[in-house]
């Protein structure tokens, strides 16, 4: 293992470079890690004559599908809304205006 330098000496660039070669080293191995567990799972299922994507309903480590839309534009109903993460700017200012929430349910 690598020698950790004295941090209290370190300017605040080299303490930068430090914490994001350190969060990359994290990444890195966490997808070793993971890789090496689907590897693992995927010889498990074949012993069994599956394949892991059987078995799971999907590729693993693949995105799961947006959330359904719950809230429309009043003029223009291509533009929705799960209700999870950030309000569309359509959303506040109908809010900024008066509107509730409920006013754009679908």
């Amino acid at each position: 293992m690598a020698k950790i330098p004295d941090l209290t000496k370190l300017s605040l660039d080299e303490l930068k470079r430090l914490q994001k070669e350190a969060d990359q080293a994290v990444a890195s191995f966490e997808a070793r890690k993971r890789a090496e567990a689907v590897a693992e799972l995927e010889k498990v299922a074949a012993k069994h004559g599956y394949k892991l994507k059987d078995l799971v309903g999907a590729k693993p480590g693949k995105a799961t599908p947006q959330g359904v839309a719950k809230y429309a534009h009043p003029e223009n109903p291509s533009k929705t809304w799960t209700g999870k993460g950030r309000q569309p700017a359509w959303i506040k200012d109908g809010i900024v205006a008066g509107k509730s929430l409920e006013d754009f349910a679908i």
